[in-house]
C-alpha cells in the first residue's frame, strides 16, 4: 500500500514517526528495536526532525537504520528559525551527520515562520541539485500557505499535517485542494497521541473486526489514497499492532458510526497543530 508523490516516487502509506523518541535513555534499545522491526514489516517510511529531542531522534534513527539505509525513505524537517537560504543548508548538513547518511529522501519545513517561503524553497532546490535531498515539502501549512507555495519555482511533494478522527478540519478545503493538486498529505499523530484509544465507538468498531481501536484509527486515516500516516511506536509490539492496520478494511457501517462520533467539519477551520 503506497502513496504516489508528484515526482512519481511511491512511498509506503504507513510509516513510522519519531516525535518524543530519544528523550529517555532507558527506552533507547526498545525504540531502536521498534524501528528495525518496522523496517522488517515494510514500514520503511521514517519521519524525524532536527527539533525532536534536540537532534537526538535523528541520531537514534541513524543507529537504527545503520546498514539498511537503502531500504528507508528517510524524512527530516528544518525548524522555521533555521529556514533561511543559508540556515537551511547548515541545518540539513547537521541532520545528515546525525543520521549517518549522505542524503535525505524528503526534507520538510517544519512549520511556517518569519523567513519568506521563497528563501526556504531556494535552499531546498539547491540541496536537491547538490544531491543532499531527493525531494522537499512542508509541514503544518494551511490552504493559503499552500497556494502561495505552489506558485514558487520547484515542486512540493507533500504537506505533513495534524489529521485524525478528532481533527477533521482539513477535510473541508485543505484535503480536497491537495487531492486536486496531486500533492499528498502526511498525517502526523493519527491516533491523537493515544487519546482516541478510549473512545467506546472505536472500541465497538474494533470489536466487529477483531482489531484494536488504534488499528481502526489508522485504517480510517489510510482510507484516502493520497494520505500517509506516521504513528510513533516505541516498542516492537506496538509496531506490529500498527502494521496490522494495513489489512483492516472498514465498512460503510463503520464509517457511518465513526462519523456520528467524530463529525466531519461543516465549514472552514484553521489548521490545528500539536
Amino acid at each position: 500500500m503506497t502513496v504516489a508523490l508528484p515526482s512519481g516516487s511511491a512511498v509506503p502509506a504507513l510509516g513510522m514517526g519519531t516525535w518524543m523518541m530519544a528523550e529517555d535513555p532507558s527506552h533507547r534499545s526498545s525504540e531502536i528495536a521498534a524501528l528495525r522491526e518496522g523496517l522488517d514489516l515494510g514500514l520503511t517510511l521514517i519521519d524525524t526532525a532536527e527539533m525532536y529531542a534536540n537532534g537526538g531522534a535523528e541520531s537514534l534513527v541513524g543507529e537504527a537504520i545503520a546498514g539498511r539505509r537503502s531500504e528507508v525513505f528517510l524524512v527530516s524537517k528544518v525548524l522555521p528559525s533555521n529556514a533561511s537560504a543559508a540556515g537551511t543548508v547548515r541545518a540539513c548538513e547537521a541532520s545528515l551527520r546525525r543520521l549517518g547518511t549522505d542524503h535525505l529522501d524528503l526534507y520538510l519545513l517544519h512549520w511556517r515562520g518569519s523567513v519568506p517561503l521563497a528563501q526556504t524553497v531556494e535552499a531546498f532546490e539547491g540541496l536537491r541539485e547538490a544531491g543532499k535531498i531527493r525531494h522537499w515539502g512542508v509541514s503544518n501549512l494551511d490552504l493559503d500557505d499552500m497556494r502561495e507555495l505552489t506558485v514558487l519555482p520547484g515542486h512540493c511533494q507533500t504537506n505533513q499535517i495534524l489529521y485524525n478522527l478528532s481533527r477533521r478540519g482539513p477535510e473541508h478545503d485543505l484535503l480536497p485542494w491537495h487531492a486536486s493538486a496531486g500533492i499528498p498529505v502526511m498525517a502526523y499523530s493519527p491516533v491523537e497521541q493515544g487519546r482516541l484509544l478510549g473512545s467506546p465507538v472505536l472500541a465497538s468498531v474494533a470489536a466487529r473486526h477483531d482489531a484494536t481501536p488504534a488499528q481502526v484509527a489508522l485504517a480510517w486515516v489510510l482510507r484516502l489514497p493520497h494520505v500517509n500516516a506516521i504513528p510513533k511506536a516505541g516498542t516492537v509490539e506496538h509496531v506490529r499492532e500498527n502494521a496490522a492496520a494495513l489489512s483492516l478494511r472498514l465498512t460503510d457501517e463503520d464509517f457511518a458510526e465513526l462519523d456520528g462520533a467524530f463529525p466531519p467539519p461543516d465549514g472552514p477551520e484553521p489548521l490545528e497543530m500539536l
